[in-house]
């Protein structure tokens, strides 16, 4: 866990060194992505899963503040409405059991570019804090008679409901930006969202000591340039 923290302290260091030397920018760009997400939570005691498949869609703001060199620096937040959950994977009879929890995510990114600012291809890197709030969840059952037999005898999940919506964490990936002279960008990101809280409380009379969300998401996202420095 201290690994992610020290990397994330790092990139928001680097971004304000950069803003007190950088040539200035002013480039503010909004639009909107949809995406794919594959999410496992991280149970203790264990719970053998495949991935939970979900939709991800929201809106993004981008704000590009200076270019330092060959990078450009910028601030992001979005506003995304995301599926995550769990499917367990039960090999001790033919139930099938799966979580959807419905989440609004806010991530707060600092956006590293490395390629064309406009009318070409940038690479660039995202990283940052997010927090998130539980909206709505769902129970799938199925596979015919529904019984409790499970390899380690863990049961407890079963109709236990969110016991924390609040949720916070890290995320970050890479991707590229196709954009155009006229002030249109495609994107196409993956990213890694690693959850510092749980679902369920943890105090030692509860059943889990552990129950985080951790996802893979592949995002396409376009937007456009509502301000922009003269040069």
């Amino acid at each position: 866990m201290k690994k992610p923290v020290l990397f994330l302290l790092l990139a928001v260091s680097v971004l304000t060194i950069h803003a007190q030397v950088g040539e200035a920018r002013r480039d503010l760009a909004v639009g909107f992505s949809g995406g794919y997400v594959m999410n496992k939570v991280s149970f203790i005691p264990t719970i053998k899963q495949n991935y939970h498949e979900g939709k991800t869609f929201g809106m993004t703001l981008r704000y590009t503040c200076e270019k330092y060199f060959a990078a450009l620096c910028a601030l992001q937040i979005e506003a995304n409405y995301t599926q995550l959950g769990w499917n367990e994977k039960i090999e001790t009879s033919t139930n099938t059991y799966q979580r959807t929890i419905n989440y609004l995510q806010i991530p707060f990114l600092a956006n590293l570019g490395f390629g064309k600012e406009r009318g070409g291809v940038k690479g660039f890197l995202a990283i940052g804090p997010q927090v998130a709030f539980a909206l709505s969840e769902n129970e799938k059952r199925g596979g015919g008679t529904w019984d409790l037999v499970r390899p380690n005898n863990v049961v407890q999940q079963y109709d236990l409901q969110v016991q924390r919506k609040f949720e916070y964490g890290l995320t970050g990936g890479l991707g590229l930006d196709v954009s155009t002279r006229s002030g249109h960008h495609f994107l196409l990101e993956g990213r890694y969202y690693y959850a510092l809280s749980d679902i369920f409380k943890n105090s030692k009379k509860d059943p889990f000591g552990r129950s985080a969300n951790g996802a893979i998401v592949g995002r396409v996202s376009y937007l456009f340039d509502v301000l922009k420095t003269r040069r």
